[in-house]
């Protein structure tokens, strides 16, 4: 850790070269002005290719900026001065990290010079679609050597700092950049390769599968391995036959490392020798890159596995058995060939013994492992480290809480801190206390339900059991859960491994707080068993949820279809009578107001009856079941306080609710 006496200053080494003209003019001032603010320790000059130079200078955060902006380790600074930015000019950066991987060097931020005044402006527009690019601090020549702004440095920091949203993540990570918690289970799967053995790897959508092959695939390049990435969920791939998916791969390997070597043509590897043709390939590869094993990644492998695929050949067929009857024969037969790693959901694809009476070629013969959430340790070495650079120190309580309500899912755990970070206004850095915590995840847990559902889709989409178990569970229906994991030891032990549920002595449980929260919310008017009491507050509920959508629809159709004017004038004659006459100085849209007009469920029903052919195409063209439908839920809106409900009357009002919920919130999405 650097030092908190740093003092601002140059090294004596720096001052040398400074004196010998090491640096232009300008580039020595610059130099010499940031040593009043921070400790330089080095300067240095660097090419890239046959035509860019470029200067750079390594320097030590003084104890105001260690606290500011989190930073301990030595910053870089790279010096351009060439009167136009070129986005190549960023290369200097990591042409300064590789030179000193020796020295704690700042990875996540660095300082960047140039002659263009318009520098601000072109890495501000450049960075914009790059997420996981560093915090790049821009400054042109000219500004830093004429500001007499004592401020300028620091108030730029925080400009770039503090603007960026580093939990914001949505793609998987391809740098090691902002990549935490994982790095553990890469080098096993490293480890296996290197020993020639497989590796499985399998996880809920959203916890770091793809970003960890990423990071597998970084450190095998940098060791000079060849590790080659298949898109299972692409169409380019699952569509083809296995024979034209082996070569397919083989294109992806010397697309991916950019070989220039003659493969040979898809036309050639029939069903019949497609295989051989395979081998041989693999074989000519390795020669040219240094003999070492290939290891084959396989991503999103239940594109391409047996019920489940979303091609018939795979899903119905044989092609997964004779893919992998290839690959394995290979394997066995070339102990140093390739290794392969196949990543997934559910491990399916390596449990199941026989296919439409065939043996699994890899039924347990691939050791895999699950996922692992986060523990505190690892919640809090993500946040703290993320949260300080954007000027947000989080509680130390809080670690735990993070962990505890999500699970240790990082995605979660991520996007709630981003939410924190644009629901605080104070001046940074500021401190996250437990009640700005608590409001945060309140308006999570109901604004962003999206995020449940797009981890669970994979399960619902092909493993339907399993999505069905956690509902049950989540609903109170423990007999349900409990007969599928009767009947089915490998579902429980999936969820278990997902980390989403936990066995306990008094039976199983969430571990996934907002999981359950969302199965219940989702399924929220599918418990059964319930008192009358409960009964009267789901119809209430329901009945008053519904009412404002079709008071909106109907406002919508009739002003688009008649005008403002003639449809006002159409809801007033609707209404009749007394409320004729009450209403008729009211604007159009305050007649479907309930707070300044009287205007009830039983006038929703009739003016859309009398202008069907304008509502029609909402309600999928049936005026008899929207009718029978409206006057049910109506009835039972009238008699729910007044009697008990029974149970047939009940299922049928739920049955003609949500007819006419999905219909209006279909049309008003």
């Amino acid at each position: 850790m650097v030092s908190r006496t740093t003092t601002a200053g140059l090294h004596y080494l720096v001052e040398g070269k400074l004196q010998n003209n090491y640096f232009p003019a300008v580039e020595e001032e610059i130099v010499r002005k940031l040593a009043e603010e921070w400790y330089v320790t080095r300067i240095g000059k660097l090419s890239i290719g046959s035509t860019s130079r470029y200067r750079f200078a390594l320097m030590k955060p003084t104890q105001s900026f260690q606290e500011m902006f989190n930073l301990e380790r030595e910053i870089v600074v790279i010096f351009s001065s060439y009167n136009s930015f070129e986005p190549r000019s960023l290369d200097a950066f990591d042409a300064v990290i590789k030179q000193f991987q020796q020295l704690r060097l700042e990875k996540v931020c660095y300082l960047f010079f140039s002659q263009d005044n318009q520098i601000e402006t072109k890495i501000q527009n450049l960075l914009k679609t790059n997420q996981e690019s560093q915090v790049v601090v821009p400054l042109s020549y000219s500004e830093y050597s004429s500001s007499k702004d004592n401020y300028l440095m620091k108030n730029k920091f925080r400009r770039f700092f503090y603007s960026r949203d580093l939990f914001a993540f949505e793609s998987p990570l391809k740098k090691d950049l902002y990549f935490f918690g994982r790095n553990d289970v890469v080098h096993r799967i490293v480890n296996r390769h290197k020993a020639y053995e497989n590796s499985g790897l399998f996880g809920l959508r959203k916890t770091g599968k793809t970003s960890i092959i990423h990071g597998v695939k970084r450190t095998l390049d940098a060791e000079g391995g060849l590790c080659v990435i298949i898109d299972c969920q692409s169409p380019a791939f699952h569509m083809r036959r296995w024979n034209e998916a082996l070569h397919y791969i083989l294109m992806e390997i010397v697309s991916q490392h950019n070989m220039e070597v003659d493969i040979i043509p898809a036309d050639r590897f029939t069903e019949i020798d497609s295989a051989i043709f395979f081998e041989q390939e693999l074989v000519k590869i390795k020669k040219l890159v240094n003999d070492k094993p290939i290891l084959l990644v396989f991503d999103e492998v239940e594109n391409i596995t047996f019920g489940v695929s979303p091609s018939e050949h795979w899903e119905k067929g044989l092609d997964f058995v004779y893919l992998w009857q290839t690959l394995r024969s290979i394997f066995q037969k070339h102990e140093r060939l390739l290794s392969y790693l196949i990543v997934g959901t559910n491990p399916l694809s390596v449990e199941q013994a026989r296919i439409l009476g065939k043996d699994n070629p890899i039924f347990n013969s691939v050791p895999f492992e699950y996922i692992e959430r986060f523990n505190v340790q690892q919640t809090r070495e993500m946040v703290k480290k993320l949260g300080s650079f954007m000027g947000l120190l989080f509680d130390e309580s809080l670690y735990s809480k993070l962990t505890e309500d999500y699970g240790g899912h990082p995605f979660l755990i991520r996007h709630l801190c981003s939410l924190i970070n644009n629901m605080d206004k104070s001046e940074r850095p500021t401190m996250i206390s437990r009640l700005l915590y608590e409001k945060a995840k309140v308006e999570f847990d109901v604004k962003y339900f999206d995020y449940i559902e797009m981890i669970l889709e994979v399960l619902r989409e092909f493993y339907y059991e399993e999505y069905k178990m956690l509902e049950f569970l989540a609903l109170g229906d423990y007999e349900s859960f409990k007969k599928h994991a009767t009947q089915s030891h490998s579902l429980t032990n999936h969820l278990k491994g997902y980390g989403i549920v936990e066995e306990t002595k008094e039976g199983y449980d969430f571990k996934i707080d907002a999981v359950k929260a969302y199965l219940i919310k989702k399924n929220q008017y599918r418990n059964v068993g319930l008192s009358n009491d409960e009964k009267q507050q789901e119809i209430s509920t329901r009945r008053n949820q519904l009412e404002p959508k079709l008071r909106k629809i109907i406002r919508l159709q009739l002003k688009a279809e008649y005008g403002e004017s003639d449809a006002r004038d159409k809801v007033l004659n609707y209404f009749g009578g007394n409320r004729k006459t009450k209403y008729s100085t009211k604007d159009y849209k305050d007649l479907f107001d309930p707070n300044k007009v009287e205007i009830y469920y039983e006038d929703l029903r009739i003016m859309i009856n009398k202008e069907w052919p304008v509502f029609e195409h909402i309600f999928s063209r049936d005026r008899e079941k929207f009718d029978l439908n409206m006057k049910f839920v109506n009835k039972y809106r009238a008699d729910a306080h007044a009697k008990e409900v029974p149970d047939d009357d009940f299922m049928l009002f739920r049955v003609c609710i949500k007819w006419l919920e999905e219909h209006a919130d279909n049309f008003l999405d």
